[in-house]
């Protein structure tokens, strides 16, 4: 897997993300007033993630199945109360399937890889350079 790298200046606000093959994003807190930043924020990037995966995942699985899946649409939001986080994920599917292609497809967006790698607990090492 390629390294991501996250480099915050000195006199900014914002987090220049390089990814593998070139590519590039630019990250930044939610400002102390509540209002929006001109950037997604690091939760927003996690969830487009995970809707992302989802997405591929589902795409791929109806595919392999030649299933006449169209689109695929995950909302995510992360719900919290007192100490408990959760994340909510709606699958939104468009097609001429069936009920248990649609029940597989369910099945199926809680099997991609980050939704995996998010459930099992990840251990984050951290180091100086």
């Amino acid at each position: 897997m390629p390294w991501v790298t996250a480099a915050a200046g000195e006199a900014s606000d914002t987090v220049d993300i390089r990814l593998g093959a070139g590519l590039a994003l630019v990250a930044s807190q939610t400002n102390l007033a509540g209002e929006s930043a001109p950037h997604a924020a690091p939760l927003d990037l996690l969830l487009a993630s995970l809707g992302a995966c989802t997405a591929i995942t589902l795409k791929q699985y109806a595919a392999a199945r030649d299933w006449p899946l169209e689109t695929v649409e995950v909302d995510l939001n992360i719900v919290s109360w007192q100490r408990s986080k959760r994340v909510e994920r709606i699958v939104s599917i468009q097609g001429a399937l069936g009920q248990e292609q649609r029940e597989a497809l369910l099945a199926a967006a809680d099997q991609s890889p980050v939704t995996l790698l998010i459930r099992s607990g990840l251990l984050i090492q951290t180091d100086l350079a």
